[in-house]
């Protein structure tokens, strides 16, 4: 039996494996210049390949349909995708949040025990090669045919191209249209873990602040959405950083960002907290009364957003003023135009719709002889390695169980 993998990127590997040790004659079909150029940018460079979270964690870092992933899940985890790389040589070591790297930080020894994989296995590799057609014949994709006119025919043919997010890197989305075209129907993609852009008028004065230990909520209709502790970063025109991209995950236009600036503090001792300062510095003006409480370049925004008057004396501010600068500081309120594009996003949310795929095959329920794997299925997570896991279970399972 012949497999056809399209897409040479986490899942495209991880299907040719699988297809390869349950006797496949396995072809991976990459449309750039080498496999894997994505994960060459993940991690910054480092390459977050998975997390070392308990298997039943996987799916809670899930964002869009985790129980979709519980086969795939269960036949790959994060242990067997740190088994491989230890195989192959490769180290790998646990930072904060359980994020796993590669011991030597180079996102390029994980492609290299892949490939060293890859090849133990016989699997042909084509580089610069572009699928541009899917072959069907009598109801069955019966292979693809590629830029150059040439026909590759299959057994089964496995679809694991990526996305639309960071398209330099070949994830483009140009395979949706075709999977539509074959009858699947795809969810509208859309960039996620992603930069948002706000409209408050300060952020430009903030431009590269980094806040640690604040809590950010994302509300929409006033209801809470997601919320999480960690730390963020302010660009030139909205935010960044781990926290404002898993809130990006959840974000509907119309939805409003809150940080919490004093997360460790209630309201009451915060206030607590603000009138020992303002002893402190008793006949003070209130734009410098506040080095203390704050990073340097937030205080000018908060002096102006709390109403109180930059110059007035400390001790003449009133108890309503100081209570009022605390719920400011526990509800730093921001307003998202949009987020970034798909050139920032660090994956994409939408795609093939999972009610057409088998979840314990990965099989086409819509076209007899297709598989998918990886991120063209409306399946995505969190940030800490949790994406590249989807890759990693999906394409195995999809190249596993090709012919059950």
């Amino acid at each position: 039996m012949k497999t056809v993998i399209v897409g040479g990127g986490a899942a495209g590997m991880m299907a040719a494996i699988g297809a390869s040790e349950n006797g496949s004659d396995t072809v991976l079909l990459e449309r750039n210049e080498k496999l894997g150029k994505k994960i060459y940018i993940t991690g910054k460079g480092r390459c977050n390949l998975t997390n070392d979270c308990p298997r039943d964690d996987l799916m809670k870092h899930v964002v869009r349909n985790p129980k979709f992933l519980y086969s795939a899940f269960s036949s790959y985890d994060n242990s067997d995708i740190i088994g491989l790389m230890h195989e192959q040589g490769t180290d790998t070591k646990v930072e904060r949040g359980g994020r796993v790297f590669p011991v030597s930080d180079h996102a390029s020894d994980v492609i290299r025990a892949l490939h060293r994989k890859l090849d133990s296995l016989g699997v042909e590799i084509r580089l610069n090669t572009r699928v541009t057609e899917l072959m069907i014949s009598e109801g069955r994709l019966c292979g693809v045919r590629t830029a150059s006119g040439e026909s590759v025919t299959a057994d089964r043919v496995i679809i694991a191209s990526g996305g639309a997010s960071y398209p330099t890197t070949g994830s483009d989305g140009s395979m949706y249209e075709l999977l539509s075209k074959a009858g699947h129907s795809i969810l509208e993609p859309r960039p996620s873990l992603v930069p948002f852009i706000c409209s408050e008028e300060w952020i430009p004065s903030v431009q590269g602040l980094s806040l640690r230990n604040v809590t950010l909520t994302l509300t929409r209709n006033g209801k809470k959405v997601y919320e999480e502790l960690g730390e963020m970063l302010f660009t030139g025109n909205g935010v960044s950083g781990p926290l404002a991209l898993s809130a990006s995950s959840y974000y509907e236009p119309g939805d409003k960002l809150v940080i919490d600036l004093k997360p460790g503090l209630g309201s009451d001792k915060l206030d607590e907290r603000i009138l020992r300062d303002f002893k402190e510095n008793n006949n003070r003006d209130f734009s410098n009364s506040l080095d203390a409480l704050l990073p340097r370049s937030l205080i000018p925004v908060i002096v102006k957003l709390s109403g109180i008057e930059a110059g007035k004396k400390v001790h003449q501010i009133t108890q309503e003023e100081r209570k009022d600068l605390c719920r400011l500081l526990k509800n730093l309120e921001l307003t998202p135009e949009e987020t970034g594009g798909f050139n920032e996003a660090i994956v994409t949310r939408g795609g093939v719709n999972v009610k057409e795929i088998d979840p314990s095959t990965m099989q086409s329920r819509i076209l007899p002889g297709l598989s998918l794997a990886g991120e063209v299925i409306d399946v995505d997570a969190l940030t800490g390695g949790f994406n590249l896991q989807i890759a990693w279970s999906t394409g195995y399972l999809a190249g596993s169980r090709a012919f059950w």
